[in-house]
C-alpha cells in the first residue's frame, strides 16, 4: 500500500450527477480506499475514475488529506451560504468515493478530527457511509452529530455471503457490520444498509428479516 500525505485546496466538492439528488456536497477525507482490494473494491465505481486513480491500482494506494479538517473550517460557512441562496439545506455526504474508517484512519484520524469540527459547525445535513466496524471508535461523536444535524448513516453491505467464489474477502464480515447497525440504531442514530455492489445471496429471507 502506498500511503501519500497530500494538503487539499478544497473538502466540499458541490455535487453534480447523480448525486445532486442525494446532497450539495460531497466531502472525501482520502483519495484511494484500503478496502480497494476487498469485495466491495472489486465492485466499486470509483476503480474506473481516471481522475481519480491517475493510473494507480485500485487498492494500492491512499492519499491522506491532512489538512481536509482546517479546509473545512475554513469553507463551510460560505459554502453552506451558496447552497441556502438557492434553496436547499446543506447536506454533506461523507463520503462519496472513498471509506471514512478505512484501515489508515487509525493512524491519522482525518475523520474523527472532521467530526469534531463538524460538532460545532455542523451541516443541515449529514450522510455517513462505511463499510467498516471501526466506526465505533467514534460512536459518540456520531451520536453527537445526529443531535446537531440531520443524520444518518449508510453501513454497506454486499449480499448475506461472507464469501463469494473468485473474490476476495469483504472488509469485514457480514455478522459484523448487521452488529454495526443494530449499535447505531440503540444509539438513538438512523441507520440504514446500503446493498451496492449488490452480490448473489444464499439466504434472502432470512438476510431481509435480519435487516427489519
Amino acid at each position: 500500500m502506498e500511503i501519500t500525505e497530500v494538503r487539499c485546496q478544497s473538502i466540499l466538492t458541490r455535487a453534480s450527477g447523480y448525486l445532486r439528488e442525494v446532497c450539495s456536497h460531497s466531502l472525501n477525507p482520502y483519495i484511494g480506499c484500503g478496502f480497494g482490494r476487498s469485495a466491495c473494491g472489486v465492485g466499486c465505481y470509483v476503480r474506473h475514475n481516471a481522475w481519480l486513480t491517475k493510473g494507480r491500482d485500485w487498492g494500492a494506494f491512499v492519499d491522506v488529506k491532512i489538512n481536509a479538517p482546517e479546509i473545512y473550517l475554513k469553507t463551510c460557512e460560505a459554502e453552506q451560504r451558496w447552497v441556502h441562496r438557492r434553496g436547499q439545506p446543506f447536506s454533506v455526504f461523507f463520503s462519496s468515493s472513498t471509506d471514512p474508517w478505512q484501515p489508515v484512519e487509525k493512524q491519522y484520524r482525518v475523520t474523527r478530527r472532521l467530526l469534531e469540527i463538524m460538532l460545532t459547525h455542523p451541516p443541515d445535513e449529514l450522510i455517513l457511509q462505511t463499510h467498516a466496524t471501526a466506526m465505533l471508535d467514534d460512536l459518540s461523536l456520531v451520536a453527537g452529530l445526529s443531535r446537531q444535524c440531520r443524520l444518518r448513516v449508510h453501513v454497506s453491505i454486499e449480499g448475506d455471503a461472507e464469501r463469494l467464489p473468485g473474490l476476495p474477502p469483504p472488509p469485514a464480515t457480514v455478522k459484523d457490520r448487521v452488529e454495526l447497525l443494530r449499535q447505531l440504531s440503540s444509539a438513538g442514530i438512523f441507520a440504514v444498509a446500503c446493498l451496492s455492489p449488490l452480490y448473489p445471496m444464499e439466504h434472502p429471507d432470512a438476510f431481509f428479516e435480519q435487516l427489519a
